[in-house]
């Protein structure tokens, strides 16, 4: 799973410029190229033959950047073109890259093209920020089964986090430019994921209880469920999870201030075999509604004119 979070590492003059070549058939490029992939995450036992024929050509590459790529099959040295392998050993190739090197890739033949649009390829995927949720570089399709959308910013603590009511309009402005994105992403997994295993959000603050719903009623594998710092939760999402999680089997809501220690009492009792952790969540201050804070106001502001 670690795969994608590490291929994020990789330098930048080797896929990226796969596309910018005069000429597709440069095997040498593709296999040096995705020799550094493997290279970072210390592949030394291939699953088949085919993959043992690609380690050995990225082996030479990296000992011998300037020649032919090359592979050698029962003994012979035999020039093999990246594209003449099935499509088993290119899933496997494509699959040490992270989602922008396969894209780059993909544009350098209809063949590698339809690798890429292959749905066992996309069985993970890691999102840094909702603003990635619109790049084209991934695909999503029945194969998915760990998603997870993390945005660990200081806008979400200053700007999204806060109650709609006391946002400024300047606030207001930055969030309209991104509050759906996650919710209209999570209705095409609802669509388009049926066999999703585990899905984390964190840092969603414009995720609402339904969001979450649609998920559970789609998603009747779903097994676990992490929710972290998302405010607009509440226990209309615990109940969710007692009416549709029967797959579930960890359910985690940190940080989610407008959990109540009752809506925890009450998935327990309904759900008892469901790992639950709610760090924070039942001690933090909720959200109060706007008419809550009208009396005090008029309040100070009758102390003021007294006094």
């Amino acid at each position: 799973m670690e795969r994608e979070h590490t291929a994020q590492t990789l330098p930048s003059l080797t896929v990226p410029q796969l596309s910018s070549q005069n000429s597709l058939h440069s095997p040498a490029l593709y296999v040096q190229a995705s020799s550094v992939c493997l290279r970072r995450h210390h592949v030394s036992r291939p699953h088949n033959t085919g993959c043992r024929l690609i380690v050995a050509a990225y082996q030479q590459a990296y000992h011998h950047p300037g020649e032919e790529a090359s592979l050698c099959l029962s003994g012979r040295l035999t020039v093999m073109h990246l594209t003449q392998l099935n499509r088993e050993c290119l899933l496997h190739l494509f699959s040490f890259l992270d989602k922008d090197s396969r894209k780059s890739l993909s544009l350098t033949c209809h063949q590698l093209r339809e690798v890429f649009l292959d749905p066992r390829l996309w069985n993970l995927l890691h999102f840094s920020s909702p603003c990635q949720l619109r790049w084209d570089n991934f695909v999503l399709g029945p194969s998915l089964r760990y998603l997870t959308v993390c945005w660990y910013s200081s806008r979400v603590l200053k700007v999204c986090n806060i109650e709609d009511w006391l946002k400024s309009s300047f606030q207001k402005d930055i969030c309209s430019k991104h509050e759906s994105l996650v919710s209209t992403f999570l209705a095409q997994v609802c669509q388009m994921c049926p066999n999703l295993l585990s899905l984390t959000l964190s840092g969603c603050a414009h995720i609402t209880d339904q969001d979450v719903i649609s998920t559970l009623q789609s998603c009747r594998r779903l097994r676990r469920l992490h929710l972290e710092n998302c405010v607009r939760i509440t226990d209309r999402s615990l109940e969710g999870v007692a009416a549709h999680g029967d797959s579930l089997e960890e359910v985690k809501v940190d940080f989610c201030r407008n959990i109540t220690q009752a809506g925890l009492q009450a998935i327990r009792e309904k759900r008892p075999s469901v790992q639950l952790s709610a760090e924070r969540s039942a001690d933090m201050i909720p959200d109060s509604k706007p008419e809550e804070k009208v009396p005090l106001r008029m309040t100070l502001q009758k102390l003021l004119q007294f006094s």
